[in-house]
């Protein structure tokens, strides 16, 4: 099973030729993939109107998702005092509760965000930077 965060789905769905698309079903194959309750925060957010909103929210309705538990939040603080003491800084907490989620449940993280890479310098993170190949 695949956890896809927002930066992964962001490119999917900006993406007009399709290319992305494309090579993100290659890579998930026949493999299950989830959402989490933040990803679906954070797209709804930045729907540019109200179609957009309806769209998103029709999509998003009939995905499966990955469930917070009462420790996911305490791990995921951690997570981020625990980068924060490193000396590394990461843009949002919701990254270090999407990064819980996945080592929680024991799935890969596909993402398009650096700040991933560097949770997993303070966690067992089963990531995957997941770049488009260019087709020549």
């Amino acid at each position: 099973m695949i956890l896809v965060d927002t930066s992964v789905w962001i490119s999917i769905f900006r993406d007009k030729p399709s290319g992305f698309a494309n090579a993100f079903r290659d890579r998930i194959g026949g493999e299950a993939y989830v959402l989490s309750r933040f990803n679906q925060l954070e797209l709804l957010q930045g729907a540019k109107n109200e179609n957009e909103w309806l769209a998103l929210d029709g999509y998003l309705s009939t995905q499966l998702y990955l469930e917070t538990t009462g420790a996911t939040w305490r791990d995921a603080a951690r997570i981020f005092y625990d980068l924060r003491w490193k000396g590394l800084t990461i843009i949002s907490p919701i990254d270090c509760c999407i990064a819980q989620l996945a080592i929680e449940n024991g799935v890969l993280l596909l993402h398009r965000d650096h700040d991933f890479e560097r949770i997993s310098t303070v966690r067992r993170l089963p990531e995957e930077f997941f770049q488009q190949e260019s087709r020549l």
